[in-house]
């Protein structure tokens, strides 16, 4: 199968699995009643400050867009992810359901987090125990939801 193609059906499976990454975070809110995350937030100021950039508005129009920017990028690398599983699933190399699973959670956890660590947003080291299922378990969610996704592309029957 083409390249174009598997980077494709990567990047629904991506999508797929973002929407059960989100899915798995407001059942884990809604269930111990916590707050959201303000991680996507902070991460939107870290940038924007490294880039000398303003996000325009006042008040209550500046933070709606501070919040959607910091939920598009957690959509952006969610789909990015699933993407690269795509491109690699195209070399050919079979992984396996496992070996899939494994990869979809590990890009998961550093497009998720990667770039907060890197921008001083969080620390995962300081991370509780309870810090530390409130991220896994959603990126679990994730990485079950687009290795599913990848494996319906690939099944015998959907070729026919």
């Amino acid at each position: 199968m083409h390249t174009t193609v598997r980077i494709a059906q990567g990047a629904v499976a991506g999508a797929v699995g973002t929407t059960a990454l989100n899915a798995a975070t407001y059942l884990d809110m809604l269930l111990r009643g916590r707050p959201a995350s303000s991680s996507p937030e902070r991460t939107v100021d870290r940038a924007t400050d490294l880039l000398g950039a303003r996000i325009p508005g006042d008040g209550e129009q500046r933070e709606a867009r501070r919040s959607a920017l910091g939920a598009l990028m957690g959509s952006a690398a969610g789909v990015t992810a699933g993407a690269v599983l795509g491109a690699v699933g195209a070399t050919g190399r079979s992984r396996g359901g496992a070996g899939t699973l494994a990869a979809a959670w590990a890009l998961a956890m550093l497009a998720g987090n990667g770039p907060m660590t890197v921008l001083g947003v969080t620390d995962p080291r300081r991370w509780t125990a309870e810090d530390w299922a409130a991220d896994v378990v959603p990126h679990l969610a994730y990485a079950v939801a687009a290795t599913a996704t990848l494996r319906l592309f690939r099944s015998p029957a959907r070729r026919s």
